[in-house]
């Protein structure tokens, strides 16, 4: 939060969230009033800040801090926020900037995925397994087949640079691990574990094939 001053609110505050699904090149909303919304990520110039919300609460208006993740793309801006849950910014303290009316709002974990995963570039490459699992929450079905692919092809890497080609599925199953911790909860990511062990069942056939 940097220097921002927070009053911690003792009365429970919960915001409505939009509900959200990533792609490789795109963020797909559903707002609480059931519109839906899609976010093209390819070619934007994403930003994060920190910023405020101004909420009515009590018959008054608060200012509420928010983490903020600016996407500009050609003439477009969009704003993607976390719950403004936190607290209420101190007056007169800082100066931030204020989300706009439209931007969605989305779990603080889910926003933390979706700005690593943007502003990192959007390469799967560059993902450690963990960051993989991440995604897989909250990846499409498509999408997700392709994250447990790339996160077994990770885990193959880690097993070869370490002692050479695999030769059973436990250390396969110990690299994955956070993506099995995620599918625990996350049918997305479960497809994508599915995924993951059925790409690095192939990829050892092939290395063993004999020539």
């Amino acid at each position: 939060m940097g220097r921002t001053a927070l009053y911690r609110d003792p009365i429970p505050f919960h915001s409505a969230r939009s509900e959200v699904q990533l792609e490789a090149d795109a963020l797909l909303l559903r707002m609480p009033d059931g519109r839906s919304r899609c976010l093209q990520l390819d070619g934007c110039e994403p930003v994060t800040t920190d910023g405020v919300v101004i909420t009515p609460i009590d018959n008054r208006l608060e200012r509420r801090f928010v983490r903020m993740l600016v996407l500009e793309r050609d003439h477009e801006r969009n704003v993607v926020i976390t719950p403004p849950d936190q607290g209420a910014v101190a007056p007169n303290v800082v100066r931030v900037p204020e989300a706009p009316a439209d931007a969605a709002i989305v779990g603080e974990h889910e926003w933390d995925a979706i700005a690593d995963w943007v502003m990192g570039g959007g390469r799967l490459a560059a993902c450690a397994i963990a960051d993989l699992a991440r995604l897989a929450v909250i990846a499409t079905t498509q999408f997700a087949v392709l994250i447990g692919e790339v996160a077994a092809q990770r885990a193959l890497e880690l097993g070869w640079a370490a002692r050479g080609p695999l030769r059973g599925g436990a250390d396969l199953e110990t690299a994955l691990q956070p993506l099995s911790d995620a599918a625990r909860d996350s049918p997305r990511a479960a497809e994508a574990l599915i995924s993951a062990f059925a790409h690095a069942a192939g990829v050892t056939r092939r290395r063993r094939r004999p020539w």
